[in-house]
């Protein structure tokens, strides 16, 4: 019996990124770090951190052939901002831009705020494999966020899995801070059944162990290479579908997939900077230059869930004949 199956791939042909040459003056912060040299810290949301520490490696190891060394702090967005205002580090890796007030503080005090858009990513809902109810639509998940809804029969009449628990990395991190301002449109969870641990791992972990919870992380935890506790490959956990229409099927609703947040019909998608202050134009902004390179742009791409921004997106249709 031949079946003919249509399958669409996102094809991608990066686009060269201008590089440019660092100062050789050393400043009065005694700093010797050039754009491909030395040792310096950056800080990075934590929800980025599979795709930070494999961009980490390649630039050092191949981009800086062993000359440079970057030490990562893998922390919560509000922390990484922090650091990056007091000057604690030149580069922070981010779900948000600079506000104005940030901006114009940094200015005041002499600095260049950069913010460099590097990818685009679809904030994931997870759960356990035991629970059979995997599509949801938006107006469900604020409805669960503001307290309107407790139990997964409210949303699925049947369903005997009990009270929703709502499960974040940790309570400043970009995941809230996005459910808040573009859900629940500037308002607090108000849900008391939301737990906030410390790390994405640790979400994956909890859902992994509660059939009624769903836990919020970044896309690229869906398939981490890393190769320790903290993939959700091959875990009892599956990724929920989401839709933007009032009824979710499995036909309306879509996954955290490149090519469903090129098309935009993932509705859960947050921009991804590179949040630069570099006065030196040293290994920070060397390292934020490698990221939304042709090099950089296509490790990101290779991810399958991030969207890089740089890059021409070609779209294939392939037509496949089984027997």
């Amino acid at each position: 019996m031949n079946k003919n199956l249509s399958y669409t791939f996102v094809g991608l042909t990066l686009v060269a990124a201008l590089w440019a040459s660092c100062s050789d003056k050393k400043p009065k912060s005694g700093r010797t770090d050039t754009a491909s040299s030395g040792v310096i810290s950056f800080a990075s949301d934590e929800s980025f951190s599979p795709i930070i520490e494999e961009e980490r490696e390649v630039f050092e190891k191949i981009q800086c052939k062993g000359n440079a060394e970057l030490k990562p702090i893998y922390t919560s967005e509000s922390e990484g901002i922090t650091k990056l205002l007091k000057s604690e580090v030149y580069l922070m890796i981010s779900a948000r831009n600079f506000k104005e007030e940030e901006r114009q503080s940094l200015i005041d005090r002499g600095l260049t705020p950069l913010a460099m858009i590097l990818a685009f990513d679809g904030l994931s809902l997870i759960q356990n494999k035991e629970n059979t109810d995997s599509c949801i639509t938006v107006a469900d998940i604020r409805r669960i966020l503001n307290g309107e809804v407790t139990k997964w029969s409210d949303i699925y009449p049947g369903s005997k899995k009990g009270e929703i628990t709502v499960v974040f990395d940790n309570k400043k991190s970009s995941a809230v801070h996005y459910v808040e301002d573009s859900i629940l449109g500037g308002k607090s969870i108000a849900n008391p059944n939301v737990a906030a641990v410390q790390t994405s791992a640790e979400v994956i972990n909890y859902v992994e162990k509660t059939p009624g919870a769903i836990g919020i992380i970044g896309s690229n935890w869906l398939d981490d290479k890393r190769g320790d506790g903290s993939v959700a490959r091959n875990r009892n956990i599956r990724t929920m579908s989401v839709t933007k229409l009032d009824k979710a099927t499995p036909s309306n609703s879509r996954k955290p997939d490149q090519y469903y947040i090129y098309s935009q019909e993932y509705p859960l998608i947050r921009t991804i900077y590179a949040l630069v202050t570099d006065p030196r134009r040293g290994l920070p902004w060397g390292f934020a230059h490698f990221l939304e390179s042709p090099r950089g742009q296509m490790i990101i791409f290779q991810t399958g869930y991030m969207l890089p921004y740089r890059g021409d997106i070609r779209l294939k249709s392939i037509h496949v004949n089984e027997e």
